[in-house]
C-alpha cells in the first residue's frame, strides 16, 4: 500500500515556500484556479512549444501538493519536460505528495544533494515517507548527504516494520519532567530549536524518559506559571508500541477519540509521537486498499502505465476465468434439459447475478466491518442470523416478483415455480456465504478482502445455476 501525506515544514508557516518571492503576490490567485482544465492545458501548451518562461511563471507559483497533482496528470514525456524546465527551482518536498510512481520517475531527474537538502526541513515521519519505498542504494545515496544525527534518526525509523507505528510517527515532540512548573515550561517552548512545529500535547517523563502523563497545550497556557506539571497532567494515555500496525493505531485513535499519542519502544521508553492528521490518512489509505482489494486490482493506480495496469489485473482475472469454468461445468450437467426448454437459458443468469450481487452486498459490509473491528466474537452469531433473515425476506420478496413475471410471460406456472425456488435458495446461500467467507479467511490469517470476492462468486454462481436448472430437470421433465 501506498500513501500521499503532506510534508510540514519544521521552519516553515504552514505554507510551501514559493520558489520566486515575486510570484508571491498570485499565490493565492493561482492557488483558487490551480488545475482547472484551462491551467492544465496552458502548461501543456507551454511545455509543447518548449516555452520555459511560460511554464515556470504558470507552475512555480503553485503549492506542493498542487504541483503534484500537475505532474500526475501529464504525460511522462510532458513530466520530464517540465522537471528540465524547472531545474534546481522543483521544490523537493514536491515528491512526498505523489503518487508512488510517477515519484520515482521524478526523483530518477533529481540530484540526491537536492533530495537530502528537503529531508533536512521535514517533519522525521514525511522524510522517512519520502524514503522508504526507494531501494537501499537510493536511500543510501541520501542519507550519506544528511548531517550523522538526522541520517541516524531516520535510519533507525527504517528499521521498524513497514506500515508500523515506528514508520508513521514523528520523533519531534515535547517531553517535560513532572517536576518542573508551568513557567519553566513555557519558557522552554519558546526557547528550544528542536521542537515540533505543530503539537497538540505534551508528554511528561519521568527520569528513565517513559511516559507518565500528558498536558493539553491549552491547559499549561491556563494555568498560573508557578504549579508544577504534575498537579495538572492526566496521568491515563493511550500508549503506541512502536511495532503496532498502523491500522490498528488507527483503530485506538478513533476508539479513544485521541487527538495525538506517544509512541514507546520495547523499554517502554518515549521515542516519538503519532499526531491524528496521519490517522485521517492511515484511515483514508486502509480504506482504498480494501476497496482496491475487493475489486482484485491491488496497489493500483490511475498514474500507473499500461504495462503496470495490465500486470496488476491479469492474476485475479485467470483466477475468475477458473470459477467462470467451474460454473459452465455445473451448465454442462444441464444441458440436455436446457436444450429441452430454451427459456432456461435465457433465466438461468438471473438467477446467479442476483445471488452475485446479494452475496457482494453482505461481503461488502462485513470486511468492513471487520476492518473496523465492529464484528468481533461477541456478535459474529448474532450477525450471522441477521443475515440469513436477511437473506429470506429477501428471496421471498423476489421470488414472489420474479415467479409471477416469468409464469406469465412464458405462460408456464411450474416455470415460475422453478425459479422462484431456486431465487430464494441463491439469495439464502448468498447472504451466508457473503459473511462466512470473510470471518472464515480471517480465522485462517488471510485477509478477507484480497480472497472473498472470488469465493462468494463462485459459490452463488454455482448455487444459482444447479438450484434452478436441477429443480427445472425434476419439475419440469419428471
Amino acid at each position: 500500500m501506498k500513501h500521499t501525506r503532506g510534508v510540514r515544514k519544521r521552519d516553515s508557516s504552514g505554507v510551501a515556500p514559493l520558489a520566486d518571492p515575486a510570484l508571491a503576490e498570485t499565490g493565492d490567485e493561482v492557488a483558487e484556479e490551480a488545475l482547472s482544465p484551462g491551467f492544465v492545458r496552458a502548461v501543456v501548451d507551454a511545455v509543447d512549444r518548449a516555452d520555459a518562461h511560460s511554464a515556470r511563471e504558470l507552475v512555480l507559483p503553485l503549492r506542493p501538493a498542487d504541483l503534484a497533482e500537475l505532474l500526475e496528470l501529464l504525460r511522462s514525456d510532458e513530466r520530464q519536460v517540465l522537471v528540465g524546465m524547472l531545474g534546481e527551482d522543483l521544490n523537493p518536498e514536491v515528491l512526498s505528495e505523489l503518487d508512488e510512481s510517477v515519484r520515482d520517475h521524478v526523483i530518477e531527474m533529481l540530484d540526491p544533494k537536492d533530495i537530502a537538502a528537503a529531508l533536512t526541513e521535514m517533519d522525521s515521519d514525511d522524510a522517512v515517507y519520502l524514503l522508504e519505498d526507494m531501494d537501499e542504494d537510493e536511500q543510501r545515496l541520501i542519507l550519506d548527504q544528511l548531517p550523522a544525527s538526522d541520517r541516524a534518526a531516520l535510519e533507525q525509523s527504517l528499521d521498524y516494520p513497514e506500515y508500523s507505528a515506528g514508520r508513521l510517527m514523528q520523533r519531534e515532540l515535547v517531553a517535560v519532567p513532572p517536576f518542573w512548573d508551568v513557567g519553566q515550561t513555557i519558557d522552554h517552548l519558546r526557547e528550544a530549536d528542536e521542537l515540533p512545529e505543530e503539537f497538540y500535547e505534551i508528554f511528561v517523563v519521568d527520569a528513565a524518559y517513559k511516559p507518565i502523563g500528558t498536558v493539553p497545550l491549552s491547559r499549561v497556557m491556563r494555568t498560573k506559571r508557578p504549579v508544577k506539571i504534575s498537579e495538572i497532567m492526566e496521568g491515563e494515555q493511550t500508549l503506541i508500541p512502536v511495532e503496532m500496525d498502523q491500522e490498528e493505531v488507527a483503530h485506538q485513535f478513533g476508539k479513544y477519540d485521541l487527538i495525538s499519542a506517544a509512541v514507546v519502544d520495547e523499554s517502554g521508553r518515549l521515542v516519538g509521537v503519532i499526531t491524528v492528521d496521519d490517522i485521517v490518512e492511515v484511515i483514508s489509505e486502509e480504506a482504498a486498499e480494501d476497496i482496491r482489494l475487493l475489486a482484485g486490482v491491488g496497489d493500483e493506480s490511475i498514474s500507473d502505465t499500461v504495462m503496470q495496469t495490465s500486470r496488476s489485473r491479469i492474476p485475479w482475472l485467470l483466477v475468475n476465468l477458473v470459477t467462470a469454468v467451474l460454473a459452465a461445468s455445473v451448465i454442462s450437467l444441464f444441458d440436455a434439459t436446457i436444450e429441452q426448454m430454451v427459456a432456461l437459458a435465457v433465466l438461468m443468469p438471473i438467477v446467479a447475478s442476483m445471488g452475485g450481487n446479494a452475496g457482494t452486498q453482505t461481503m461488502t459490509v462485513t470486511v468492513r466491518a471487520l476492518a473496523t473491528r465492529d464484528l468481533v466474537n461477541f456478535n459474529v452469531s448474532r450477525t450471522i442470523i441477521r443475515e440469513f433473515w436477511v437473506g429470506i425476506l429477501n428471496g421471498l420478496f423476489f421470488a414472489v416478483l420474479l415467479g409471477v413475471l416469468v409464469g406469465l410471460v412464458f405462460g408456464n406456472e411450474w416455470l415460475g415455480i422453478v425459479i422462484a425456488s431456486a431465487m430464494l435458495i441463491n439469495l439464502v446461500v448468498a447472504s451466508l456465504t457473503g459473511i462466512l467467507v470473510p470471518l472464515g479467511l480471517e480465522k485462517m490469517g488471510a485477509d478477507p478482502a484480497v480472497s472473498s470476492p472470488v469465493f462468494v462468486t463462485t459459490t452463488t454462481d454455482v448455487v444459482g445455476f444447479f438450484a434452478f436448472l436441477g429443480l427445472a430437470a425434476v419439475v419440469l421433465f419428471y
